[in-house]
């Protein structure tokens, strides 16, 4: 992995880590180098907590694992897991994050060391057995210490969205029992010193980024709660550590509530090692000692990380992709003739041949060297081998867009119910615009199949969640009596194995007149027309007609990334293209912008022409004022559009389209 910064003395964080560790040192080599030889033999004989049903609601409940001829791995921890990695790779890099714009790094070893630290220092806040530590920030070092410090010290890690309002943490915190709240900055303080008298079982909060700016009991640096457990012994935590089983809960997923209130996933050891080791096949992820694998994040940080492997939601693409689309337009006459050229190769020779560059034309040879590979250079994904999708649906223009770049997105499919992936596309199994194949070990079956072959998708395996915290119906709901995860969305499997999503069952729109109508492909048809449209969203049940929200693409302030009054360049190039002159939403609503009004319509009629039936035709439309955003409330925190909250939102809206 080459990041700036090399040279392993000048970095602070590896100074921290030194100074820190020193107390430790001793112990850290002692523990490095227990079951060295004997790792398998360990996990062979770790047992499993006494469990007769296959889930259960109780924090401090254990299930009885899916075990079978598909998937016989011994069950481990996630400290076994971790500490194998510790024996493998204990002196390679681990981790790395930019402080003061200097990329630091730890080894293997290092990262082990740090969250026992960590570990040590939450049993001495009083952290108890199966209670929850929340962690509210963005992703940093510490939030990797904390997570697994949690685990290690017998707790029950859960992440809360950093874009959540003080009441959805209130909810989170409370929900999960937890005993302390790790923080990243004063922003995220203020949150949960609003709502800290509510929470019964809090003990402490401990801010990671910055020191606190007040003086309140209970209340640590991340400086001083790593001082904290220094004089836990060792021991005391290895009994905690030795006492943990592989079919207990160790996670908390907490759903982002786009249909109620948010749900806690339970997620045993099991779930997440089990899955971590098949999913990493399947994406083809290398060794340590074999690649390092860097896995990019922000665009801004992507020309330095320069990353081997890249996941993003689809609003990541979108967003990059949108940025692409404006610098294109900005250059020059012959260059922009030259970036379309060659990503119009790509992308023909891409769909013609879904295997290895050496299977492809010779010209698409001499637009990727000539061209596309300079672009991915300026993007920073010159390095970058495989790049993935997951945790929403992703537009088929964003493929086929990155296919022009010579780019396979790669799009994993589950929930996180199912600990994330169930089906993966990857370098031996990508067929567009499927979302891959099972993964191996898991399974899968459809159920209530209609004519056309669509039905509701089921999964198995041993990434199949524990259940919900506390919520025996939700939990029966979603397992059925012979433990079948019913996933809630429509799909088909073709010949060769490979899945299509068509829509889920509770965003099926059924009109008066008693047709089944799935929203996505309607309006992912639109989205495809016009290229000023950021969402849209079909409005029907229990109408005489389709209707439909739009709201065009708009610039986001860089801070907040609220959608701002201002269109996006790829926006104000469109309306150009028309004749208009806008540069604002309100240029275009107010004046009911004619050209653009057309070009709508126009598009809306060639997507009602394609329709199957006139009752899937689009009659109506209406353009908000707004771009939908996590801050205003539409999207829910992976970017999934919350429709229940937009049918409440802009009620007034659709009400006046069904006005005579």
């Amino acid at each position: 992995m080459d990041l700036p910064g090399e040279e392993k003395g000048e970095d602070q964080l590896e100074n921290r880590v030194q100074e820190s560790m020193a107390h430790v040192q001793i112990d850290g080599e002692e523990h490095a180098s227990v079951g060295r030889k004997n790792l398998e033999v360990q996990f062979a004989c770790t047992p499993l907590a006494q469990a007769s049903s296959l889930w259960t609601t109780d924090a401090k409940g254990a299930v009885r694992l899916r075990i079978e001829e598909g998937c016989p791995e011994e069950p481990v921890t996630v400290h076994q897991m971790f500490k194998a990695s510790v024996e493998k790779y204990g002196n390679m890099y681990a981790l790395a994050s930019k402080m003061d714009n200097k990329w630091e790094k730890i080894t293997f070893s290092e990262y082990y060391q740090f969250c026992r630290r960590a570990a040590k220092s939450f049993m001495k806040l009083g952290l108890e057995r199966f209670h929850g530590v929340a962690i509210l920030g963005f992703n940093s070092a510490e939030w990797f210490f904390s997570s697994v410090g949690t685990i290690m010290a017998g707790g029950i890690m859960t992440g809360i969205y950093a874009t959540n309002s003080p009441e959805a943490c209130q909810y989170v915190a409370s929900d999960s029992k937890a005993n302390i709240i790790v923080v990243e900055n004063q922003k995220q303080l203020d949150k949960i010193l609003q709502i800290r008298d509510r929470l019964p079982h809090l003990k402490a909060i401990v801010q990671f980024s910055g020191n606190p700016q007040q003086r309140i009991p209970n209340l640590y640096s991340w400086e001083d709660f790593m001082d904290l457990g220094l004089d836990v012994s060792e021991d005391e935590l290895d009994d905690i550590i030795d006492s943990q089983r592989a079919n207990q809960c160790c996670i908390l997923i907490y759903t982002s509530g786009t249909t109620g209130k948010p749900k806690g996933v339970m997620l045993s050891h099991d779930n997440i090692t089990w899955t971590a080791n098949h999913a990493s096949r399947v994406g083809e992820m290398q060794p340590a000692d074999t690649q390092q694998e860097s896995l990019g994040s922000l665009i801004t940080t992507l020309r330095e990380v320069c990353p081997t492997s890249h996941m993003g939601v689809p609003r990541v693409w979108e967003k990059m992709m949108e940025k692409i689309k404006q610098a294109i337009s900005e250059c020059g006459y012959v260059k922009k003739k030259l970036v379309t050229w060659a990503m119009s190769v790509s992308l023909e020779a891409n769909q013609k041949c879904s295997q290895t560059d050496d299977d492809k034309p010779f010209l698409f040879t001499l637009a990727d060297s000539l061209v596309l590979q300079r672009l991915r250079t300026e993007l920073g994904l010159s390095c970058c081998q495989k790049f993935f999708s997951g945790a929403a649906p992703i537009s088929s223009e964003t493929v086929q867009f990155f296919l022009g770049l010579n780019i396979r997105l790669y799009e994993a499919y589950g929930m996180s119910e199912s600990t994330g992936p169930h089906f993966m596309s990857g370098p031996r199994a990508y067929k567009l615009p499927s979302c891959g194949k099972v993964v191996p070990g898991c399974r899968y079956k459809m159920v209530d199949i209609d004519s056309e072959g669509t039905g509701e998708i089921c999964f198995w395996g041993r990434n199949i969640f524990m259940g919900f915290l506390n919520m025996e119906d939700q939990t029966r709901e979603a397992l059925d009596e012979d433990g079948w995860l019913h996933s809630g969305d429509l799909g088909k499997i073709d010949e060769e194995g490979f899945l299509y999503i068509t829509g889920r069952i509770k965003e099926l729109i059924i009109t008066a007149g008693g047709e089944n109508i799935p929203p996505l492909s309607i309006e992912e048809k639109v989205k495809k027309e016009l290229p000023i449209i950021s969402n849209a969203m079909l409005i029907g049940d229990k109408r005489k007609f389709l209707t439909m929200l739009l709201t065009l693409k708009c610039c986001s302030d860089t801070e907040t990334m609220e959608p701002m009054e201002e269109l996006s360049g790829e926006a104000v190039q469109f309306c150009r293209q028309l004749g208009s002159q806008a540069t604002t939403v309100s240029d275009i609503i107010e004046g009911k912008d004619k050209e653009v009004y057309r070009t709508i319509q126009e598009a809306i009629n060639r997507v009602n022409y394609t329709a199957t039936s006139n009752a899937q035709c689009i009659q109506k439309w209406a353009i908000l004022r707004k771009d939908f955003s996590v801050s205003g409330g539409e999207l829910g925190p992976t970017m999934k559009l919350r429709r229940p909250v937009v049918l409440k939102m802009y009620q007034k809206v659709i009400e006046s389209l069904y006005q005579e």
